[in-house]
């Protein structure tokens, strides 16, 4: 169906439903914004739910064409590397690119939410109805239903769109009409938010830079805010004698920081607070099939593809999906029957691919970031790149400072590492004859 003038329904408004109502209102569209929440320019945030993102060249593109990357990256904070803290000496920087120039930015979930948010209200045709919590809706005639503190409230759309998260009522409505199927695979790690505040008056730590204490079982990382404070994220299992369950006194909190992370003691004043008192965050991937129903309801984002934080793409492959989206309109010439199915055979490979590398990223940080190998590997990776430009680019690059689709870097790095294993057999095999032939001289002497 060709809709010119009809508002389109977009169920949450957060990063990808705020993106998302500035597209299609720049298409014409006039466009309803459903979230169950209060407006978050006036609410308080909930604690420990204030993630930092990794704005990387994906996101950036879909905000150029909006034009609101500059506003957004005025209070960006670029890393241009991982700063590795082992549980003994000094910390190690690793630089993200060969040159040292690029860098990952360090922003607000919050505050992006509501550069977005102001950005799509300012835009003709778009409302937005906050205290709406979707709880019904029949995919076949667009009708929803909504909890309110008035009591429950119905509304009716041709096209609906959920953008509302991991845990998408859309989705879930869907599911409960047996429209789709799922999969959500929980890690059995958590995640616990805990602050190191500003240090008279400046960073505690380089603000250039991704901090990384891996710890094998465990890992935290830390980013840094404009008000030069830094947000920590400690991962760790939920269940055993090792993980969040595990310390419940002051003592014990402090003595498992004082061995594991004697660091970051001295700098957070406030750690015991925070680890008692923040909650503890799931961890998990999300898949489902199909994306759409009839051309008249979809999802994307996390609502379609959630993923776990390990590569900071989660946002970023969000607002992709908002770009290939646009990109599927313009194509089906405002088609929605047409659009949404492309739309999902466009992106579904690339949403895969991303949820596993975020996973390999994940035992990478953890694990192997400290490891001399790795260092070394990460050594010649860069020295190829700078020796091949162009030719020779690193996952991590092509993940972060392009966007080439996942699904072909992936592609890509499963082929060099084909043709580097192929090359270790034949250098073998090489180095065999040679051995051989040297002993065969021997002899006939």
């Amino acid at each position: 169906m060709t809709l010119e003038r009809d508002e389109i329904a977009v169920v949450g408004a957060g990063l990808a439903g705020c993106l998302l109502a500035c597209f299609l209102a720049r298409r014409g569209y006039r466009v309803a914004l459903y979230e169950r929440r209060p407006d978050p320019r006036t609410g308080k945030v909930e604690r420990g739910r204030s993630i930092n993102l990794a704005l990387s060249e994906r996101g950036l593109d879909a905000l150029r064409r909006i034009g609101l990357d500059t506003q957004v990256m005025a209070d960006a904070l670029p890393m241009r590397g991982r700063m590795i803290h082992p549980v003994a000496g000094e910390p190690q920087f690793q630089s993200y690119s060969a040159a040292g120039d690029r860098a990952i930015n360090s922003i607000s979930r919050g505050a992006l939410n509501n550069a977005l948010l102001d950005a799509a209200t300012a835009l003709p045709g778009v409302r937005v109805a906050f205290d709406h919590r979707l709880v019904g809706l029949d995919p076949a005639t667009g009708e929803m239903t909504f909890e309110t503190p008035q009591g429950k409230v119905t509304a009716t759309a041709p096209v609906v769109l959920g953008a509302d998260g991991a845990g998408s009522a859309v989705r879930g409505q869907l599911l409960g009409h047996g429209l789709l199927r799922e999969s959500v695979d929980f890690l059995d790690y958590g995640y616990k938010e805990l602050t190191i505040p500003p240090l008279g008056g400046d960073f505690a730590l380089d603000p250039e830079a991704l901090h990384i204490w891996p710890r094998g079982t465990s890992m935290m990382i830390a980013l840094p805010n404009p008000d030069r404070s830094f947000t920590c994220t400690l991962f760790w299992p939920t269940h055993g004698t090792a993980s969040f369950a595990s310390l419940g006194s002051p003592a014990a909190i402090e003595r498992h920081f004082a061995q594991h992370y004697p660091d970051l003691l001295p700098l957070a004043p406030n750690l015991v607070d925070d680890y008692q008192h923040n909650p503890v965050g799931v961890l998990g991937t999300v898949r489902c099939d199909p994306w759409q129903v009839t051309g008249r309801v979809g999802l994307l984002g996390d609502a379609a593809h959630a993923i776990v934080p390990f590569y900071g793409q989660g946002a970023n492959c969000a607002f992709e999906d908002v770009v290939e989206l646009d990109r599927c309109l313009d194509e089906c010439a405002d088609d929605w029957s047409a659009a949404l199915p492309l739309f999902q055979r466009r992106r579904q490979d690339n949403a895969e691919a991303i949820a596993q590398m975020a996973l390999a990223n994940f035992v990478e940080m953890r694990d192997k970031v400290a490891s001399p190998l790795f260092q070394f590997g990460r050594r010649v990776e860069h020295a190829l790149e700078r020796a091949l430009p162009g030719r020779y680019v690193s996952r991590y690059e092509l993940v972060s400072f392009s966007t080439t689709p996942y699904a072909e870097v992936r592609r890509r790095v499963r082929w060099r590492h084909r043709m580097l294993g192929a090359a270790g057999v034949g250098a073998a095999l090489l180095l065999a004859g040679a051995v051989g032939s040297v002993l065969r001289r021997g002899r006939r002497r």
